[in-house]
């Protein structure tokens, strides 16, 4: 080892040019609220409701189904595709409705800041 030199001697970290660290510490909170939230959403479910009230979905934040009820008037043996029909429009209307939710609370969380792949 040359003379005057520490062995444990490192270099600096260089700062990362344009960005500041309050910004950075910024960041990192809206990454722990982010997935604070998306831990979150798996929780929170919405009731969609169509066909008049004959259908409610309940469906979680993460997108997954968790109950289907169908009215019994529904359930005609000599129209099976209606209630099909009825199904997929639900299910979709629930899904859609259950993305703006999540969309909404990640933007209650990003909104603030002004940085792409966040906002």
């Amino acid at each position: 080892m040359p003379k005057g030199r520490r062995s444990d001697w490192r270099p600096a970290a260089a700062p990362t040019p344009g960005i500041q660290p309050d910004l950075v510490e910024k960041i990192k909170k809206v990454q722990e609220e982010m997935a604070a939230t998306q831990a979150a959403l798996e929780n929170e479910l919405i009731n969609i409701t169509a066909a008049g009230g004959a259908v409610t979905i309940t469906i979680s934040g993460h997108q997954r189904v968790q109950s289907i009820k169908i009215d019994p008037s529904l359930l005609d043996p000599n129209d099976p595709a209606m209630l099909e029909d009825v199904l997929v429009a639900a299910i979709n209307e629930a899904i859609l409705a259950s993305q703006e939710h999540a969309a909404k609370r990640m933007e209650s969380v990003t909104g603030g800041l002004n940085i792409p792949g966040l906002t």
